[in-house]
């Protein structure tokens, strides 16, 4: 068994008891082939929840804070997670996220780039589109749907793949295409509401 895998049993079996998940849509999920997951920001809890009930491995952009605080900054990497430096253009990460995509995997991604204080959606950034355009990866709508009170439902709800041909094809902007992505998660919250 992986690390990977053993975590992701031990988070499982940590959260189980505490939120009632209800997981919608995972056959929704491309079983092979690169997808980019994106998702709406409402706690902190929201990578490893994602991480936990996906059907295939994720691979997420941490924060680069996160590499350095003790024991957990060992951890980390083994989760499938790399350092992004916020509030700036990080190459190297944009670079390591299209190689997770290129190869095949699955990247998840949290467009608005911070948790939302008000639990609605915020403004996505353009680094979803700039994934989206620049792959060929199928491009999963994720929303979670809260909130996060010890013994209510917690929901996770994967979306169909968006059709990302005519973006691709008419050289749609990174700010563009993260519009239809966050409008698509906007759907899902919609429809899955409480």
């Amino acid at each position: 068994m992986s690390f990977y895998s053993f975590a992701k049993a031990v988070v499982y079996g940590v959260f189980k008891p505490i939120y009632r998940m209800e997981v919608i849509g995972k056959e929704n999920m491309p079983k092979e082939g690169g997808v980019l997951l994106c998702t709406n920001h409402i706690h902190n809890f929201d990578p490893p929840i994602v991480g936990i009930v996906a059907p295939r491995p994720v691979h997420f952009m941490a924060k680069e804070e996160l590499f350095s605080v003790p024991i957990l900054g060992r951890l980390v990497p083994h989760l499938n997670a790399f350092p992004v430096k916020r509030g700036m253009s990080d190459r190297e990460a944009l670079r390591k996220g299209l190689k997770v995509l290129k190869d095949g995997h699955v990247l998840g991604l949290f467009p608005e780039g911070t948790r939302s204080k008000t639990g609605e959606l915020g403004k996505g950034l353009a680094g979803a589109g700039f994934f989206a355009l620049r792959t060929d990866a199928a491009v999963v709508p994720c929303a979670i749907i809260g909130p996060y009170k010890a013994f209510s439902r917690l929901k996770v709800v994967f979306g169909h793949p968006i059709d990302m041909s005519s973006l691709r094809n008419n050289k749609a902007s990174a700010e563009e295409t993260t519009e239809v992505i966050m409008n698509e998660i906007r759907k899902l919250i919609e429809a899955h509401k409480k």
